[in-house]
């Protein structure tokens, strides 16, 4: 027979709990970089999108609409409402301000509202397309977000492009001597 030990809630229990409940709900704000001018805005923009990859964006940040779905599927298309449309507002905290370019570029930013729209009929599950459609607004922000962020060259790569110009300059001397000489000998005219 088993036995079953009640379960003793604490401070600390119910305070871990409710910051597991904060955390699923939200993310976390964006620094407030226009753009990214300066090596140390470069690092803590590099830090947010580190930070942002292992993070997935919960439900109760966007707002979901449900619909049928077109296409052959037979009752299940012409009953259950699978479609799913998500739409987020672009001026939300947890998109970065220097991103706002390169989203509005974006097929799925709508201006007209000023936000990400976002539509999945992949899957029969309306949960699945729910995921699908938060997934690709992950990937949108974090490649919006990425694309202005350089990465410096190492002290390696760098080495490595020294000698790789030193030596395309040695060959360009070389050659370029070659070539001289070639022209000099056809001037001096030694062919009686």
């Amino acid at each position: 027979m088993l036995r079953c030990l009640p379960l003793q809630f604490t401070k600390n229990t119910a305070q871990a709990l409710r910051n597991y409940s904060q955390a699923a709900n939200s993310l976390s704000p964006a620094p407030k970089l226009t753009t990214l001018a300066t090596p140390e805005d470069h690092d803590e923009a590099k830090a947010w999108v580190t930070q942002f990859k292992t993070q997935t964006i919960p439900k109760s940040l966007v707002e979901l609409h449900f619909s049928r779905s077109s296409g052959p599927g037979g009752q299940n298309v012409n009953k259950v409402n699978t479609k799913v449309t998500l739409k987020c507002p672009l001026d939300s905290p947890w998109i970065p301000a220097w991103a706002h370019a390169h989203i509005k570029e974006n097929l799925h930013y709508v201006s007209s509202s000023k936000s990400i729209q976002i539509q999945s009929t992949v899957f029969r599950s309306q949960s699945q397309n729910i995921d699908d459609c938060l997934s690709k607004l992950h990937n949108v922000v974090l490649n919006a977000s990425s694309a202005d962020i350089k990465n410096e060259p190492s002290k390696e790569q760098r080495k490595r492009v020294e000698f790789l110009e030193r030596a395309e300059k040695a060959r360009r001397r070389q050659e370029k001597s070659y070539r001289s000489d070639v022209k000099k000998n056809r001037s001096k005219g030694g062919w009686d």
